[in-house]
């Protein structure tokens, strides 16, 4: 992949996160050693037991962090939308990785080699800080998505895997709109793209999220991130009304629209 590198360009410079964290000299030399490559859908970046060469971020696409169980099931770990680097840990121990990062559509991925990566820990104050709090909020991220792994409730796990793709922290090349299909985020979230549209239209109805043409928009991020389904009341007596959750339970059953386009 290497062969297909080339330098990056302004401003693609301009959307790496941590450059601004470096002194002017820093930033030089990690700008003259990143490279950038497009890797296209089902490609990988990285790959179980290799060793670990580069220090990777997304510039536009989506990519995705997984392994396989040991019964070869495959265990998805967490998207990976534009803005967002990874891979420290793997950089600071010298490890092989211990998982695959795979490309879900075509993506434009951004790195600096490990040599460079250790001397800016060698060296700068800056990158330290940004290292150490990436660590951090990739701790919480991976609680949560083990927390999402036990939930049985479809609109649930679409909810959190959604909510874990726009975080501002880890993600700041997201905003509040997320360019993604039903059949990307079933691939995070463990769902078919059928229960993906469902879920999708279950959380608009929350006011949530909007869905837009090829993506979603988030409208509360918080809200979101506590989404639970809500409980139909029991019917009374001569109520001849239907409930707001009977209505959407109807319009799920009847609905084809698609919330966003489906992957091809």
């Amino acid at each position: 992949m290497l062969a297909r590198s080339r330098a990056p360009t302004a401003s693609e410079l301009a959307g790496v996160p941590w450059l601004a964290a470096l002194a002017p000299h820093e930033a030089q030399v990690a700008a003259a050693d990143m490279r950038v490559l497009q890797a296209d859908a089902g490609e990988y970046v990285c790959r179980v037991g290799r060793p670990v060469t580069y220090w990777f971020g997304v510039i536009d696409g989506l990519l995705k962090m997984s392994n396989d169980s040991e019964l070869g099931l495959p265990i998805t770990f967490t998207g990976l939308p534009p803005g967002g680097w990874f891979g420290e840990g793997t950089c600071l121990k010298h490890e092989p990785y211990r998982y695959n990062i795979q490309a879900l559509r075509r993506s434009l991925v951004a790195g600096i080699s490990v040599a460079t990566f250790d001397w800016l820990v060698e060296r700068s104050i800056g990158f330290n800080r940004f290292v150490m709090r990436q660590l951090n909020e990739r701790l919480g991220q991976f609680i949560a998505a083990r927390e999402i792994d036990r939930m049985s409730d479809p609109d649930m796990r679409v909810a959190r895997s959604l909510a874990s793709l726009f975080h501002p922290v880890l993600y700041p090349g997201v905003g509040d709109l997320l360019r993604i299909t039903q059949q990307e985020l079933g691939y995070l979230a463990g769902v078919s793209r059928q229960r993906v549209n469902q879920a999708l239209h279950a959380l608009q109805t929350a006011a949530v999220i909007r869905i837009e043409y090829g993506g979603v928009r988030v409208v509360d991020l918080d809200g979101l991130r506590r989404f639970r389904p809500a409980v139909a009341r029991p019917a009374r007596s001569g109520d001849s009304s239907p409930t707001a959750t009977t209505a959407v339970a109807a319009d799920r059953r009847g609905g084809t629209e698609k919330a966003i386009p489906e992957g091809r």
